[in-house]
C-alpha cells in the first residue's frame, strides 16, 4: 500500500459488511466513489440488507457465511449478474480474490479467522477490525503475513491511534503502549449491584455505537483485554510494555511513550469512520468532514488506572497474555460463548468472568499451531462455558 498513489482506486472486500464496521465503511465508500470500489461483501446471515448493499454497490460477489441463506440471496440478487457464494469455503474464496487490494475483516469473533488467514496467505493488505483472530491465532497470522507480504493494519480506534503515533518511528524506540478506555456503563457502579446488571443497561454504553457483542465486552473491560493480547502481536511489544488507563472522555484513543521520555497519542471525537477511513486511505489521510474535537469546550481529560476488582475480566486477559499457549484462544472462546449467554438472558453479568474464569482452568493442552487445533481449543472452551452455564439459576 505504501506505493499506491493518492488518486489510484482500491478495490475492497469487506467481510462482515452489515454489521457495524461493515456499514459504517460502506459509508467511507459512499464518500470516496473515485477511490474505493467494492468487489466482493460478505455476511453472517443478514440476507435482505445483504442484498441491498449488492445492488447497491454491485461487486463482482456476494458471500453469506451461513450456507441454508444462499438460495434466498440469489432469488434476491436474480439477473443483477452478482455470484453469490456461501459458506467458509465463499468467504476464503472472496478473501483471496486477485482483484483485491484490502481486505476489510469486520466479521464479530474467532468466525473471523479464516477470512483473515486467507487474505493473509494471499498477499492482501487486511485492515482488521476482528480483534479475536490476532487473540487466537496472533502467531500464526503474523507470521503467514510475513511469509506471504500481506499486511495487517488496525482499524480498532486504540491500534489505529497506536499505528498512527507509529508512523515515521522506529519499532526499537518503543518503549510502552498505553491502551485508553471509557470504563464502559459501569465505571461507578456500586459493584455491590453488578449481579442485577440487566442486558439493556449493559448494552447502554455512553460513548460508543456498537455491535451487542463488543459492547458487553466493553461493560466487562473484556474488550481491553483483548486489545492488549492484539497489541503484542499487532506491534511485536511484549506484555509488560502494555499498559490500560480509564479515560472516561475517550478523546485520547491510545498513546505512545518512547524511549526518551517523550509520549505521543492520538485524539479526536469518538467517531469509528475515522480509523475505519485511515486504514483504508494508509498511508494518505483524506479529507473527509468527519467531526472534529471543539478544544475550546472539551475541558479536562481524566485518567485512571482501572480496577481488577471491578473489571476481572480484564485481569484474566493480562493471565493469559502471560501465559501465552492455549490461554487467549481459551479466553476469547469461553468470552464469546459467556456473552451469548448473556444476551439470552441465561447466566447474569457476573458469571460472564466466572465461566472465563473456569475455561482457562479446565481446559489445557500443547500450543495450537494450526487452524484445526485452535478450532478445537475453541469448542472445547465453548462447550466449557455451555456446561457452566447450565448449572446457573437466573
Amino acid at each position: 500500500m505504501t506505493g499506491r498513489s493518492a488518486d489510484s482506486t482500491r478495490a475492497l472486500c469487506i467481510l462482515g459488511s452489515t454489521g457495524s464496521i461493515g456499514t459504517q465503511a460502506l459509508e467511507i465508500v459512499r464518500m470516496f466513489p473515485e477511490r474505493l470500489h467494492v468487489v466482493t461483501l460478505a455476511a453472517h446471515r443478514s440476507t435482505h440488507l445483504l442484498a441491498k448493499q449488492a445492488l447497491e454497490f454491485r461487486p463482482q460477489s456476494v458471500v453469506i457465511a451461513d450456507g441454508s441463506k444462499a438460495l434466498e440471496l440469489e432469488q434476491m440478487l436474480a439477473g443483477s449478474g452478482i455470484r453469490v457464494l456461501a459458506g467458509r469455503e465463499g468467504i476464503i474464496e472472496a478473501a483471496a480474490y486477485s482483484d483485491v487490494d484490502i481486505v476489510l475483516a469486520a466479521v464479530t469473533g474467532a468466525a473471523g479467522l479464516h477470512g483473515v488467514l486467507a487474505a493473509l496467505r494471499a498477499g492482501k493488505t487486511v485492515a482488521l477490525a476482528n480483534k479475536e483472530t490476532l487473540v487466537t491465532a496472533g502467531a500464526l497470522a503474523t507470521r503467514m503475513a510475513a511469509e506471504n507480504g500481506g499486511e495487517l493494519i488496525p482499524v480498532d480506534s486504540e491500534h489505529s491511534a497506536i499505528f498512527q503515533c507509529l508512523v515515521g518511528e522506529a519499532e526499537r524506540t518503543v518503549e510502552s503502549l498505553v491502551l485508553t478506555a471509557s470504563g464502559g456503563p459501569f465505571r461507578t457502579r456500586d459493584m455491590h449491584t453488578f449481579a442485577s446488571i440487566t442486558r439493556a443497561e449493559a448494552l447502554r454504553h455512553p460513548n460508543w455505537s456498537m455491535g451487542a457483542k463488543i459492547t458487553i465486552d466493553s461493560a466487562t473491560m473484556m474488550n481491553k483485554g483483548l486489545e492488549v493480547i492484539e497489541a503484542r502481536w499487532l506491534f511485536n511489544v511484549q506484555p509488560s510494555q502494555i499498559d490500560v488507563l480509564v479515560h472516561p472522555q475517550s478523546v485520547v484513543h491510545s498513546m505512545v511513550v518512547f524511549a526518551d521520555g517523550s509520549t505521543k497519542a492520538q485524539l479526536g471525537v469518538p467517531d469509528m469512520k475515522v480509523p475505519i477511513q485511515y486504514a483504508l486511505s494508509y498511508p494518505d489521510r483524506w479529507q473527509a468532514p468527519h467531526a472534529r474535537v471543539d478544544w475550546r469546550t472539551i475541558g479536562s481529560l481524566d485518567f485512571a488506572p482501572p480496577s481488577l476488582e471491578r473489571f476481572p475480566c480484564l485481569r484474566l486477559a493480562f493471565e493469559a497474555l502471560r501465559e501465552e499457549g492455549i490461554a487467549p484462544a481459551v479466553l476469547n472462546a469461553a468470552n464469546e460463548q459467556a456473552v451469548a449467554l448473556f444476551l439470552e438472558d441465561r447466566i447474569r453479568f457476573v458469571d460472564i468472568p466466572l465461566a472465563v474464569e473456569r475455561a482457562l482452568s479446565t481446559v489445557t493442552g500443547d500450543a495450537a499451531t494450526t487452524v484445526e487445533g485452535l478450532m478445537e481449543v475453541d469448542r472445547a472452551a465453548r462447550q466449557c462455558v455451555l456446561e457452566h452455564g447450565a448449572t446457573i439459576t437466573i
